[in-house]
């Protein structure tokens, strides 16, 4: 567009001056003096022929200038051929300036011709005001002038005024033309007013316009918009010599924009059969109509028939085949059309946008839109909108408010997309008051903003938060659907507020919203709160249970240590058409690391590696944990090193696997190693880091990454940093410093952190600041059973049995229960389970004779004496020493000694710390019985070896 014009342009002003009475001559008051011109033809051929703006005006300007020529010069034809090229360039400023110089110069108010083609020009360049200005002072107005105003309301988006400008028309007389149908019809099909519409289809037949070609064409476009596709295919077949390329075009399309993909490539098919030349708009309404991957084939037939072709494609059909590609998934074919694509528009940019992001390519996404900034396009609201939904997917901040800010200073922040946009990227970068300004600052809240805002919390635990707004949304007006009831149910789950579930659950039945996502989701609800048997009925009900289905119960189980039913559960899951996928067997894995169900695990790795699952990041870490946890460091350590490209949760998974054994020096290796790769530590990472170097006495190192977490990572410690670093000190018999550390903390300190100083006064034997730490933690956790079995046990073993009374009735009358101590063993492919003094498993009779030959032998051989000092029980001696012998862990020894070949490891795990006495008897039946015993605890790992543990007695 032009929007600088030369020096003889200063004789047309942009101002609206009075409109003056029309002269054939210019008036001799007018500052330029033009004399009168012949009508002469040669002149005004070239003049029209002019096709660019600026030299448009400098022909007019020497025109005005030729003082040679006395014949009468045509103002008429002048003025309408530059308002018409003024028109084709959507040039309103130069338009303004023409019709300023026409009224300064000649008036318009009379001159019907010149005043039409001024409204044509504004309703072209889009300034509807003008032209209503203008219409609204004519005194006269032909069908040519109702048509060009109807047209402008039209085509600027106001289709009811055009309708009521349709029946203003009516009433004054005017009479119709084939023109005014067009016009009309795509007001009625706008509006998807089909009455109107026929009203108008009637009235096109009374005229006898209907059998005009242009009118036709309009009135299967406008049945196909009011959703009247037989209408508009019978109008179609009653043309008898189908030849016009535009009822082709017609047809195609209104099939195409009604869904109806099949039929309108059809239409296309029979098109090339009858020879009828394709042009733009049917290509791309062909192009259109392939919107699924059952079309690909044919879209690319017709890209190919594209490229054979001479026709010169212009920019719409080339975006036409990026949205196709875009929409099959082919981002390889639409780049190479985009690179391809010299002339490139904002709708090209953006269909590349969109797919990257649909695609999961953000990366990408975000490197196009800096290459569409430095090419001087100019993003839009959707361009935004993509840039920002990368960043939220990659979790990368920075660019999100690079994204937010262009928002802010182009003014596009209130657009509601966009502000719905920034809600979600802000959650999930974890950036929740950025999240809470954005959804506040929006003027206009739609249903998506306030589930995004309510999903936002609940997934970044602010379920509270969630809850609250919950309650908004409804109170607001806003209509819960089955989306926003899953964000409930994930606050729910996160709070473990089981009536909150339960009340849901029956909102949901008495509304009929049970779709399969949340039928899944009440599965997982219920599991993750406990409710196994809930969670089962749920499961059952389901009729068509997908892949999320058996998830969400194999979840159930392996979160409520129900690993025995996770694995018969998948055996059932495989005898149906279900297939798994890494989400199921990650669960699996989950299972088998639980209970140290090390062949198991191994089936899960060996069913990987046959099916070519891809080696992702979570496999890989689930491998690592579960090889790791079932007791086989160099399996965990094999898979960690075949890994190419190692994240920072694989890091993390891999120090915390040596920590588990014990191996301190080679956790700090590997994290020095991690830094030196670039990779910045997170507070997970240093949590590992400090449990690893507390696990195996490591006091300075622990000191020292302690300090580096808020000194060199700027990191605020959590809770469990401290009760680490507690334990740490307490581990090293630094009661003391631990105590004033914990003083210390900045805030209130958790019960976390006062339970691992009272674990380690009670091995220590620090009974004055064991007293100290106990009524803390009471203070603070007065609804925790293993809190209580702490104190109670410390207290026991301060011989306070009257003190030790009152607090088991304490626990008795709150309905706290202690959590049993349990161990398994993995024997023949099945994970056998016993409790303490357990006489439940079927070869029970069995495991008690081998376990008592087995201390029988140890007292004769080894000089056993079982420890019980350690029985913190007001009971006599022999039952002390009974109570000792039936520890969990002892019976799965037991069964292990019975159940396995001799010479292979028994691998055992324990929900609790494992005793002194157990610890001392694992010894010495390494040694005594030869075999290798891989005990994992709450704590840590213990491989019993010949009379020896890797932890050396430090655990």
């Amino acid at each position: 567009m032009a929007t600088s014009l030369p020096l003889s342009y200063s004789h047309f002003t942009s101002s609206n001056l009075p409109y003056q009475r029309h002269s054939i001559m210019f008036k001799k008051s007018c500052s330029l003096s033009l004399p009168n011109f012949s009508r002469n033809q040669t002149h005004l051929q070239s003049f029209k022929h002019i096709s660019e703006l600026r030299e448009a005006f400098q022909s007019l300007d020497s025109l005005f200038a030729d003082q040679t020529s006395h014949a009468q010069f045509c103002l008429d034809d002048a003025y309408s051929t530059v308002l018409q090229l003024c028109a084709s360039k959507k040039a309103l400023l130069q338009g303004q300036q023409v019709h300023a110089h026409i009224t300064k110069s000649c008036g318009v108010s009379d001159s019907v011709f010149l005043s039409t083609k001024l409204l044509f020009m504004y309703g072209k360049c889009g300034s509807i005001v003008n032209a209503q200005k203008l219409f609204d002072r004519m005194c006269e107005r032909t069908i040519f002038t109702w048509n060009a105003m109807i047209g402008a309301c039209v085509s600027n988006g106001e289709p009811l005024r055009a309708i009521e400008l349709y029946r203003e028309m009516r009433v004054s007389g005017a009479s119709l033309d084939s023109c005014t149908f067009p016009c009309i019809l795509k007001a009625c099909g706008s509006l998807n007013d089909l009455r109107c519409g026929t009203e108008i289809h009637g009235l096109a037949i009374k005229t006898g316009c209907h059998s005009v070609s242009f009118v036709v064409n309009a009135l299967v476009s406008m049945y196909a918009k009011c959703n009247n596709l037989n209408g508009a295919r019978k109008l179609f077949g009653n043309i008898t010599v189908k030849d016009d390329i535009v009822s082709w075009n017609s047809i195609i399309y209104a099939y195409a924009a009604n869904g109806k993909a099949l039929e309108a490539l059809e239409l296309f098919r029979e098109m090339q059969k009858l020879n009828v030349s394709s042009n733009s708009y049917t290509l791309v309404s062909a192009l259109q109509a392939c919107e699924d991957s059952v079309f690909e084939k044919l879209g690319m037939e017709i890209h190919a028939a594209i490229l054979k072709s001479s026709l010169n494609l212009d920019i719409y059909v080339v975006n036409a085949l990026l949205a196709m590609y875009v929409r099959f998934g082919k981002m390889v074919e639409a780049m190479r059309v985009f690179n391809n694509l010299e002339d490139k528009d904002i709708f090209s940019y953006n269909t590349m946008l969109s797919g990257y992001v649909q695609n999961g390519l953000y990366n990408e996404a975000l490197k196009l839109f800096r290459y569409m900034q430095s090419y001087g396009e100019k993003p839009d609201h959707v361009s935004i909108v993509n840039v920002i939904a990368a960043s939220g997917r990659l979790g990368n901040l920075l660019y999100g408010k690079e994204g937010h800010a262009y928002a802010i200073k182009e003014g596009l922040d209130s657009n509601l997309q966009i502000g719905n946009t920034l809600v979600d990227m802000y959650a999930k970068c974890c950036c929740l008051n950025f999240m809470g300004r954005a959804f506040d600052r929006m003027a206009v809240k739609d249903f998506i903003s306030w589930t995004t805002i309510i999903a936002g919390y609940a997934q970044n635990n602010f379920h509270v938060r969630a809850l609250e707004l919950s309650k908004k949304a409804q109170t607001e007006g806003v209509v819960v659907d089955s989306m926003m009831i899953e964000s409930i149910l994930l606050a729910c789950k996160g709070l473990k507020i089981t009536y909150l579930v339960k009340e849901t659950h029956g909102y949901i039945m008495r509304r009929g919203l049970y779709d399969q996502v949340l039928q899944n989701a009440i599965v997982n609800v219920y599991g993750e709160c406990g409710y196994v048997e809930y969670a089962n009925r749920m499961f059952e009900l389901i009729e068509s249970k997908d892949i999320v289905s058996w998830t969400s119960m194999l979840s159930c189980y392996v979160h409520n240590v129900l690993a025995n039913e996770a694995f018969e559960l998948l055996d059932a899951m495989k005898g149906t058409n279900v297939e798994l996928d890494t989400i199921a067997l990650v669960s699996i894995l989950s299972a088998a690391a639980s209970l140290s169900a090390l062949h198991k695990g191994k089936e899960i790795h060996g069913f990987f590696v046959r099916k070519g699952f891809s080696p992702e990041g979570p496999i890989f870490r689930s491998l690592v944990e579960m090889y790791a946890s079932c007791g086989n460091l160099e399996y965990a350590i094999k898979v960690y090193d075949s890994v190419k490209i190692i994240d920072l949760v694989l890091w993390t998974t891999m120090i915390n696997a040596y920590g588990m054994y014990g191996h301190g020096k080679k956790a700090i290796d590997l994290f020095r190693k991690m830094e030196d790769e670039g990779l910045v530590p997170d507070h997970i990472t240093f949590l590992a880091l400090l449990y690893a170097c507390s696990h195996s006495g490591l006091i300075e190192e622990g000191r020292r990454y302690f300090s580096s977490m808020g000194r060199d990572y700027h990191l605020e410690p959590w809770p469990e940093h401290y009760a680490c670093f507690v334990d740490l000190l307490g581990r090293a018999n630094c009661l003391e410093e631990a105590y004033e550390f914990v003083n210390s903390i900045e805030g209130k300190p958790t019960a976390e952190v006062w339970c691992a100083l009272l674990g380690a006064c009670r091995v220590y034997s620090n009974k004055e600041l064991g007293e100290i730490a106990a009524r803390k933690l009471l203070e603070l956790d007065p609804e925790n059973p293993g809190k209580y079995v702490l104190i109670s046990n410390v207290l026991a073993a301060s011989g306070k049995w009257k003190d030790v009374h009152e607090l088991r009735m304490r626990m008795k009358g709150s309905g706290l229960k202690k959590n049993p101590g349990c161990s398994w063993i993995e024997v023949k492919n099945k994970v056998h389970t016993f409790s303490a003094r357990d006489k439940s498993h079927p070869e029970s009779v069995k495991i008690y004779k081998k376990l008592d030959q087995v201390t029988k032998t140890l007292q004769r051989e080894a000089g056993y004496v079982a420890q019980t000092k350690l029985v913190l029980h007001n009971v006599e001696e022999e039952e002390k020493v009974e109570i000792l012998h039936g520890h969990s862990e002892r019976l799965a020894i037991a069964y292990g000694l019975i159940s396995t070949p001799n010479g292979t490891p028994i691998r055992i795990t324990k929900n609790l710390r494992v005793c002194s006495d157990c610890h001392t008897f694992s010894k010495l039946v390494s040694k005594f019985f030869e075999r290798e015993l891989v005990v994992r605890d709450a704590n840590r790992f213990h491989h019993f070896k010949k009379g020896f543990c890797s932890c050396n007695d430090f655990w």
